[in-house]
């Protein structure tokens, strides 16, 4: 039985992560923590899974890390200079694996890995993610991560960046850059979590989509990475991506 203790318990993934784990027959919520609430309640977990937003995360995942405890991390805003952070920590306290995920549905990550494999076969590429009015960041983690990996791809291939002849534009029209692949951030009330990558070559438009329709889709993700992540071979793994053997 693996102990589970979930931080932003009373946010919307945070509850949801509570019922999944309760629903799971080998799992046992151990703890609940949320904004304010003191740390401590963690130790009795073997795991702990951290929804809660950008500028608290870092100093949770510290304290995971520091007390030996393996974390599964849904929260986003991690550039490559946090990830070097969470890297020192491990370091300097060895015994704690951490799983960080963009985006822990399963259509999500086999839609970012199509999206890697097209990239170097078309002349352009723009990403656009729709997510609720609330959210703290954009763009999200998880289109973040796309573009990261679509730049890689055709970098490996010799894919020049797009084609771009805009001379003249209003701050933010044609989105931010992240490695030359354009990406564009929507918020929306109605939307939850949604994502597209669009394609394009000479005479044939290519695009791949994913939707999540309510928060319950990234628990399979979710209670995967709690299951692995103490056996995972990396003291610190990026996406779920290897869990799913992609």
């Amino acid at each position: 039985m693996i102990k589970v203790g979930v931080l932003g318990a009373r946010g919307r993934m945070g509850a949801e992560v509570c019922r999944a784990v309760e629903g799971a027959d080998d799992l046992e919520l151990a703890a609940t923590v949320d904004d304010g609430e003191a740390l401590d309640a963690l130790e009795a977990a073997d795991v702990v899974v951290d929804f809660t937003h950008p500028g608290v995360v870092m100093d949770n995942l510290r304290w995971c890390v520091e007390h030996g405890l393996h974390a599964v991390v849904g929260t986003s805003g991690f550039d490559p200079g946090r990830l070097d952070a969470v890297r020192s920590w491990q370091t300097a306290s060895p015994g704690a694996n951490v799983l960080i995920a963009p985006n822990f549905g399963i259509g999500a990550v086999l839609m970012m890995d199509f999206a890697r494999r097209a990239a170097p076969y078309f002349e352009s590429v723009e990403i656009v993610e729709l997510h609720h009015p609330n959210k703290k960041d954009a763009p999200s983690g998880t289109a973040y991560r796309t573009a990261e990996l679509i730049a890689a791809a055709r970098a490996e291939k010799g894919v020049p960046k797009s084609p771009d002849a805009t001379e003249s534009e209003l701050p933010g029209s044609r989105g931010t850059d992240v490695d030359g692949v354009r990406l564009h951030a929507v918020r929306l009330s109605g939307a939850i979590a949604h994502q597209e990558v669009l394609l394009g070559g000479h005479g044939e438009l290519f695009s791949l989509r994913h939707d999540s329709m309510n928060r319950e889709s990234f628990m399979p993700g979710v209670l995967l990475g709690v299951r692995r992540v103490a056996s995972l071979p990396d003291r610190l793994t990026v996406g779920i991506e290897s869990l799913l053997d992609l």
